[in-house]
């Protein structure tokens, strides 16, 4: 990666980030919305079915992983106003690097998701969640959430284009709220009939939960199956593989974008 690639690449993410301080309200609903959730959960609707011990010490990882997930549409609605506005041909047309335009794009959300999970982990401390495991395991639980979040990055860039129109994002948000509660993020496998159970184990966000459960220090929070024993494994395998499809087919796409 080239001086230029850089430069304009850091154009671009500026240009993402000073959307943040015209559109404040978004950025911060953003923020607040899975903090409602986890205050929702932890005291209103939960209960933890299955769950041994504080329940706020299994909910809170369970959020951090599904607060990665819902990025995903964050991603899709600004990339498809892009689109529909011309933006990002108007750029393609621009002296500079096209990739920068992609980069940019990931490398604000990936800001905005690592301040999304400050907020989150402030907010589950206030609620009685506690870090038992050390500081290099504080490291890779937040390099498991990250990994995560920067798959979904690129499922909702390759997703947006495909779409190619913001109305289009309510469909894709059918189908991510299914998925991200069909985890075990609110309750264990265990608690579910069977068949259920073995959705909810292999889902790529009950690994990264699991996982960062297991890092912060909570005993026995697996079940026995391959899948809950080899959960940290999982965490960084699961969102390599949807790298592998998305990522290439993204960028793929942008590539033929105005030809």
């Amino acid at each position: 990666m080239n001086a230029y690639v850089l430069t304009d690449s850091w154009t671009m993410t500026r240009r993402e980030l000073a959307h943040w301080a015209r559109q404040p309200v978004q950025v911060l609903v953003g923020l607040v919305f899975p903090v409602m959730l986890l205050l929702m959960f932890g005291y209103l609707v939960g209960g933890g079915r299955g769950v041994e011990g504080a329940y706020v010490d299994f909910l809170v990882p369970g959020m951090l992983a599904l607060t990665m997930a819902f990025g995903l549409e964050a991603t899709m609605l600004a990339v498809t106003q892009d689109l529909n506005k011309g933006v990002i041909d108007r750029f393609r047309s621009m002296p500079m690097a096209s990739s920068a335009v992609l980069i940019g794009r990931s490398a604000a959300d990936m800001l905005q998701s690592a301040l999304g999970l400050v907020v989150m982990i402030g907010v589950g401390l206030a609620t009685g969640w506690r870090w038992n495991g050390g500081f290099e395991a504080l490291l890779g639980a937040v390099g498991v959430l990250l990994l995560l979040r920067f798959a979904m990055l690129w499922i909702g860039i390759q997703l947006a284009m495909a779409a190619g129109r913001p109305e289009l994002v309510q469909a894709v948000q059918i189908l991510v709220w299914p998925v991200g509660f069909l985890s075990n993020a609110f309750a264990t496998p265990e608690a579910m009939p069977g068949w259920l159970g073995v959705v909810v184990e292999w889902n790529p966000i009950s690994a990264t939960a699991t996982a960062v459960r297991e890092l912060s220090g909570i005993p026995d929070v697996t079940d026995g199956s391959w899948a809950a024993e080899h959960a940290l494994l999982l965490a960084v395998v699961w969102p390599l593989v949807l790298l592998t499809v998305f990522f290439p087919s993204a960028v793929g796409r942008f590539r033929r974008l105005s030809r």
